[in-house]
């Protein structure tokens, strides 16, 4: 028998989109929930009617407790070096956010320079950037509550934790940069937005400020802006030795940007071009005086890194040409040019002079995923984490000298990689393109297609997807769950190409490609479809959106987390205008077409038997606004022919991933498990 779901107010609205009309049956609940009383009461509704549904399943306080202590465990990045001093964060286990350490050596355990959880008492205020000035004695970093990606600006002296009185606001996708004599910053920053525009104003007219120490924002200088394109981004970067201002020009979330510098040493008044169109991609890697590097996909998918003199452009000169695997990132540390690669989805790393003359790989610690690798040019030690989807992270340093690497830390964890088995396979999407996908789960699985399987991927944003140890699969797997993740087209895992094959009017690819990873699965008795649940987030939640209502034949289970799935209307709050560089729009007739044909809210057909749903989201989310997962929640509601559940879980206090406490974390986790154990009806035990 069919839940009786919370009753959702439905409204004739419709628009027409170049001739077409499309029904928009709730747009009402566009509304921001805290400014809509009606909305709001909705979403308590929705909230009650799932956490009855999901504390009413055992198995949750089983997950929850294991959880809690698997996450219980330290946890540290990677340490950068500033001014005589090593910055680092640690996580003890339990804490909502990780704290930053700043210490006097590599291995020392340092003392508290930043914690985030005295800024509130939830935990709901988290730390999301920091730069340090070179001299090593002041740090300017960046505060975010709720998950919001409005950002403010505090500095505070290092050695003493005296907080100055600057404060910048109306910050966000943007970091800061300091000049060299730390006498200020170059930040980006929006327009404050109206009242009650805060969480859905549509992110326009950023500009590039300069801030002097000690003095108020009103007097901050502007130091570019572009009234004639509101919808272009900008961020700035002072090179390592303080002498030029690089400003790069993004529009849209595509990598291919413009470049302008000026001298800081001479006083330009004005940028000048390195590179005036929107053709390629060049990320500034580092510089040497006036001869600046750069990694760019121009004549080069995979990626190279070139070079070109700022003082004296006279065109790019290549110094590490395209090689088969994907160029990632590169840094000179130590007076070497160190290179990250990604091949068949695993980190390779090579080492060459700045010149460009080969000098040999770095021997990492086994097949898996390396992260870090920066520093200064005079700095002998650079540093890294490694992991894989059976190994937590540790930390290592790497003597550019010598070539030795050392293990930093490596966590003690309640958990037994070799009791778990990790292969990476190629299977056939649906016009032949091969996509490789790495399975984890206990060893000694049968492959009788009883397994219950969680699927999950992304696909977009030129944003790879690699192997990383989660304390929630862990958690998974000691049930018996299977994790596959195929690498899908949209990605940047095989370099531009790759991320090409997926976007704008070749989306539908990567729904095929995921399609095609769950059909491989069934076909290869890993799992059947009453017992495989697919999984994605923000894109990944509009993977799963839009292959759930092509497909809701082919899946046991569906977890849309923070998805866009108003595709018709996503560029008109927040984030959403810079996404039109990888869907399109809806202003534009032939984009149109194609964006009707998947977006998830406008395909889903009353009288469908979809499966049991679980769909995410954050009252907070200003990233993907809360809107998309409402109007898709209350659709599946309405059109559910079936007995399956659709659910609609929402985060209180919480924005689009980044900076969620952990007690937030594992709750959410916990309510995931539950879901799937209760509608696979899984037998969950206590691990002991």
């Amino acid at each position: 028998m069919a839940a009786e779901y919370p009753a959702t107010r439905r409204v004739d609205h419709t628009d027409t989109y170049h001739g077409t009309k499309v029904a928009d049956p709730y747009r009402w609940l566009e509304a921001d929930v805290r400014e809509s009383d009606e909305v709001n009461s909705w979403v308590e509704a929705q909230s009650q009617f799932a956490r009855t549904f999901l504390d009413a399943i055992e198995a949750r306080e089983v997950f929850k407790g294991r959880l809690e202590a698997l996450y219980n465990y330290q946890r540290f990045s990677a340490p950068s070096h500033k001014g005589g001093n090593y910055f680092f964060s640690k996580n003890d286990g339990l804490q909502d956010q990780s704290v930053l350490y700043v210490a006097k050596s590599d291995t020392e355990p340092g003392r508290v320079l930043l914690d985030p959880n005295t800024w509130s008492e939830d935990g709901t205020v988290a730390l999301a950037g920091f730069t340090v000035s070179e001299d090593g004695t002041l740090i300017a970093f960046s505060k975010s509550a709720s998950g919001s990606d409005w950002k403010t600006i505090h500095v505070m002296e290092i050695d003493s934790g005296k907080m100055l009185s600057d404060e910048i606001e109306w910050v966000r996708f943007g970091g800061m940069d300091w000049d060299h004599e730390g006498k200020g910053f170059y930040y980006s920053r929006y327009p404050q937005p109206g009242e009650g525009e805060k969480f859905q104003s549509v992110a326009l007219n950023q500009k590039i400020y300069y801030h002097r120490l000690g003095t108020p924002q009103s007097d901050d200088v502007l130091v570019y802006e572009r009234p004639d394109h509101p919808d272009w981004s900008f961020g700035a970067s002072v090179t390592d030795d303080g002498k030029w201002l690089v400003l790069s020009i993004g529009k849209g979330t595509d990598p291919q940007n413009q470049v302008w510098v000026k001298s800081l040493e001479t006083g330009d008044k004005e940028f000048r071009p390195l590179v005036d169109n929107f053709d390629h991609e060049y990320s500034l890697l580092a510089s040497e005086g006036s001869k600046l590097y750069f990694l760019t996909d121009e004549s080069a998918p995979q990626k190279r890194i070139v070079a070109i003199d700022a003082a004296k452009p006279d065109g790019f000169v290549e110094i590490v040409p395209e090689k088969e695997a994907t160029l990632v990132d590169a840094d000179i540390v130590g007076g070497k040019l160190i290179a990250q690669y990604l091949k068949d989805v695993h980190a390779e790393v090579e080492t060459y002079t700045p010149e460009g003359e080969y000098l040999g790989p770095v021997e990492l610690p086994g097949i898996g995923t390396a992260m870090g690798f920066g520093g200064e040019a005079d700095q002998r030690n650079t540093y890294f984490a490694f992991t894989n989807a059976v190994t937590p992270t540790s930390i290592y340093r790497l003597d550019t000298e010598t070539g030795k690497i050392d293990l930093l830390r490596k966590p003690a964890i309640d958990f037994d990689p070799g009791k778990f088995k990790v292969k990476q396979v190629f299977y056939t999407s649906k016009d032949g393109t091969k996509i490789p996908m790495t399975i984890s789960h206990r060893k000694g699985l049968k492959l009788d297609g009883t397994n219950p399987t969680l699927l999950y991927a992304y696909g977009g944003f030129n944003i790879s997807i690699t192997p990383a140890f989660s304390v929630d699969y862990a958690v998974w797997m000691e049930q018996g769950g299977v994790v596959a993740i195929p690498n899908l087209r949209g990605g940047g895992e095989y370099g531009e190409a790759w991320h090409q094959a997926g976007k704008r009017e070749k989306k539908q690819n990567v729904f095929d490609d995921f399609i095609a990873a769950a059909e491989w699965l069934i076909e290869n008795k890993y799992t059947s479809t009453d017992r495989l649940a697919i999984s994605g987030r923000s894109n990944g939640g509009l993977l799963v959106g839009a292959v759930m209502t092509q497909r809701p034949d082919l899946f046991g289970a569906a977890l849309p987390g923070v998805g866009v799935h108003d595709m018709l209307r996503f560029h008109k709050f927040t984030a959403g205008q810079f996404w039109r560089s990888e869907y399109g729009s809806s202003d534009e007739p032939e984009d149109f077409e194609f964006l009707m044909a998947y977006s998830p809210y406008h395909n889903v057909k009353p009288g469908t038997e979809f499966p049991p749903t679980m769909v995410t989201t954050a009252d907070t989310d200003d990233r993907v606004v809360p809107m998309h997962s409402f109007k898709f929640a209350a659709a599946l509601q309405e059109a559910q022919e079936g007995d399956a559940p659709i659910l609609l879980r929402v985060e209180l206090k919480a924005g689009h991933g980044a900076g969620t406490p952990i007690s937030k974390r594992i709750d959410e986790v916990a309510d995931t498990w539950a879901f799937l154990a209760d509608v696979f009806d899984m037998k969950v035990e206590p691990v002991k």
